[in-house]
């Protein structure tokens, strides 16, 4: 089997454009949680969540067309072509058709959906843009991306979910290992701090309740005082590529993927599982064929429900045994929400960025611990200095499906 090397990264969050920035902000314990407002049926609706500062015209030339790409597609489009300028990689003619795009998103195109509804049923139900079908379609994104950069291998896109992206850049992996493509842009997608976004979480009651001393304060994981998780919106994109042809090129390598686990939590469609999230772990270091005591990092799935906390510190435990109380655990959606089909993409750079910097990013607000949760959270501030070769990233999703991923330094 082929060895996969990451060459570009790419991002687009409520913490910044840029990986670097993204990191510095995360590593200070900047919170991009605040009030945000959306236009609804009576008027403005105001929640909390994580928005990411993006203004498309910083993003797409003059010439480029983006009414008919809803804001996910934007984001996704934005983020692969930072990933494809970092990697410094040049599509040919040649190459092209062992080119891919793998991409998850757990909502697709919400803004769009949203505003055809409003046409239909409140203004005039017999009048519709002429390309809504390709506008709201989930796999519209990674449609673009393949057309703007000619990229004529394998075009997939994933749904399920909180695991969407992480399962997209698997199953890239998988991909370029297998033979059946050399470079993959992987990632996801997610824009759902929408009106009809906003109440389709609150009906289910998981959403947290907003800190009034401090709305930035207000996405807790792990701690005793938690109440739900905090959306955000953003996208995160990498550049897989087979390791031999990268060394070849004298590409910059941040990390080698080394192992991918996927699961199932065939019990209910909201209730994570220690066993389902457990597996997904064993079958990733597996994949990496390595044992749990090399891991240095772990970006925890941290959701700050209550159910969740809980369920992934017992996996943790499971997998890593005594371990498992010196290993470094950290929940970047303290900082940046959750970015729902995104999520697993972000906190997959952000592990990358762990290696790069050498440095453990915390979990912010975790100031009353919870006695169910016993490990080290990296409470409050990142620590810098650290020994980070080898990093898991866990990604769970409401559905049932888990998906893990492991990176390691790569070699000189």
């Amino acid at each position: 089997m082929r060895r996969v090397v990451v060459t570009g990264l790419g991002v687009i969050s409520p913490l910044g454009r840029d990986p670097d920035t993204l990191f510095a902000q995360l590593m200070a314990g900047q919170s991009a949680v605040g009030l945000v407002s959306t236009d609804g049926p009576a008027g403005q609706h105001f929640s909390i969540a994580a928005q990411a500062a993006f203004k498309p015209e910083q993003h797409f030339s003059a010439g480029q067309k983006t009414d008919n790409l809803d804001r996910a597609s934007q984001f996704s489009l934005a983020a692969a072509a930072a990933a494809i300028g970092d990697s410094a990689i040049r599509v040919t003619p040649d190459n092209a058709g062992r080119f891919g795009v793998a991409l998850g998103t757990g909502m697709g195109a919400n803004k769009s959906l949203e505003d055809a509804y409003i046409q239909l049923l409140l203004r005039d139900p017999n009048r519709l843009k002429p390309l809504t079908v390709l506008t709201v379609m989930n796999n519209a994104s990674a449609a673009h991306i393949a057309i703007q950069h000619g990229l004529g291998g394998p075009n997939l896109t994933y749904s399920c979910a909180c695991a969407s992206s992480a399962a997209a850049i698997g199953e890239a992996f998988r991909q370029i290992r297998h033979g059946y493509a050399d470079v993959m842009v992987a990632g996801g997608t997610e824009a759902i701090l929408t009106y009809s976004g906003f109440k389709t979480w609150e009906a289910m009651r998981v959403l947290a309740i907003a800190d009034r001393n401090d709305p930035s304060a207000t996405c807790r994981p792990f701690s005793k005082n938690r109440s739900g998780l905090v959306l955000g919106e953003g996208a995160a994109m990498v550049v897989l590529e087979e390791r031999e042809a990268a060394r070849r090129r004298g590409a910059h390598i941040y990390a080698e993927l080394v192992g991918y686990g996927s699961s199932n939590d065939p019990v209910h469609i909201t209730k994570p599982t220690v066993d389902g999230q457990a597996q997904a772990m064993r079958l990733a270091l597996a994949d990496a064929n390595i044992n749990a005591e090399s891991v240095d990092y772990v970006n925890a799935h941290g959701t700050a429900t209550v159910l969740n906390d809980v369920t992934e510190s017992r996996a943790i435990k499971q997998v890593f045994g005594e371990h498992a109380h010196k290993l470094p655990v950290s929940s970047t959606k303290s900082m940046l929400g959750h970015l729902l089909g995104a999520a697993g993409a972000m906190e997959f750079v952000i592990s990358l960025l762990a290696i790069r910097h050498q440095a453990i990013p915390p979990t912010a607000h975790l100031d009353v611990p919870d006695p169910e949760c016993d490990l080290d959270y990296v409470p409050g501030q990142g620590r810098r200095d650290q020994d980070v070769r080898c990093v898991m990233s866990n990604s769970f999703a409401f559905g049932g499906t888990n998906a893990v991923l492991i990176a390691r330094q790569a070699e000189a």
